[in-house]
């Protein structure tokens, strides 16, 4: 795989997202479990404890030597959406998670609400990172190098126009 940025703007009811897309070749329920399950999470982003069920998990990224953190699961209509939140206030952070299924694919669509277009340079090139690790992680690829996203892939996402909000 050559990895490329992937990630454009996308204006919704409740703010400005980074949106990126990726094709499964694979049932739904097979690459909800890749995104839902501890363990299957483990192999390409991080995992959690507790039940998602309570509405709040603790995650842990693996890749950022990051602390836990407290997610609240706002939306949950397996397997095809769910929306979290992590951090409160102007620190945090909505990401969203769609899937589709048709003609034997899945497509997944994953968005991170950002403040403006300047954040982009740095969430752009981590989402990139993290989905193309989930398709080698169910592939049993190799595992891409974060090098090869950052900060090469910056000016892409710096180069991003954000869509206006009066011609939607």
């Amino acid at each position: 795989m050559t990895a490329k940025p992937t990630g454009h703007y996308v204006l919704k009811a409740d703010g400005l997202y980074l949106q990126f897309d990726r094709l499964f070749h694979a049932p739904i329920e097979d690459v909800w479990y890749s995104l839902t399950n501890p363990n299957a999470m483990k192999g390409w982003i991080g995992t959690y404890t507790g039940s998602p069920a309570t509405g709040g998990v603790r995650f842990q990224m693996s890749e950022e030597g990051a602390e836990w953190m407290n997610v609240s699961i706002l939306e949950c209509d397996a397997p095809h959406r769910f929306t979290a939140d992590s951090g409160s206030g102007p620190s945090g952070v909505r990401v969203f998670c769609h899937l589709v299924e048709g003609g034997g694919m899945t497509t997944l669509t994953l968005g991170q609400r950002v403040k403006d277009g300047a954040d982009a340079a740095s969430i752009g090139p981590g989402w990139d990172f993290y989905l193309d690790r989930l398709i080698a992680s169910r592939s049993g690829s190799a595992l891409p190098a974060w090098e090869t996203y950052f900060p090469s892939f910056s000016p892409h996402y710096r180069g991003l126009t954000v869509p206006d909000a009066a011609k939607g």
